[in-house]
């Protein structure tokens, strides 16, 4: 039996060493019971990962709160697969979204990613230098760059 006691206005799910635990206990014939559902996931994506491994284990869940949640039941097991089928939906929806997004984002310009450390005119200064012989670590030190940063701009 594993039980987790929340203080104060903590409302998170047990850590994902707490779960591995359980999950590793786990064995065919078992019931992983909870209380509510937010006590064991954090979203959807996470809660029918955690079923999964239940269910490789050849355990049953079943939570006291949520009724359809229970796959020791034929109806559990249809609501838990529409469940699946409607989060992944979801997915495929905001990667789309998200896609579209970007993609209209590059369109006005913007640039994605880490900003650069050196400004245009800095880069070509720091690759005449270079060309003079300088050594990289020093050109580097004089931008408060690495000599990594100095050698990728050829």
């Amino acid at each position: 039996m594993f039980g987790w006691l929340l203080f104060g206005r903590s409302s998170m799910p047990p850590s994902n060493n707490q779960r591995v635990v359980v999950s590793d206990s786990l064995t065919c014939g078992d019931l992983l019971l909870v209380t509510r559902l937010d006590r064991l996931a954090r979203s959807t994506r996470d809660l029918l990962n955690i079923l999964a491994e239940v269910s490789a284990k050849g355990a049953k869940f079943k939570s006291i709160s949520d009724a359809w949640a229970d796959t020791t039941t034929p109806h559990g097991e249809l609501m838990i697969t529409v469940l699946a089928g409607l989060a992944t939906f979801e997915r495929h929806l905001i990667k789309a979204r998200t896609g579209e997004g970007r993609a209209r984002a590059k369109l006005r310009g913007v640039r994605f990613g880490r900003k650069r450390k050196l400004t245009a005119h800095q880069m070509q200064e720091a690759l005449t230098r270079r060309q003079a012989g300088e050594a990289l670590a020093e050109i580097g030190r004089s931008y408060n760059v690495s000599h990594s940063t100095i050698s990728r701009l050829a």
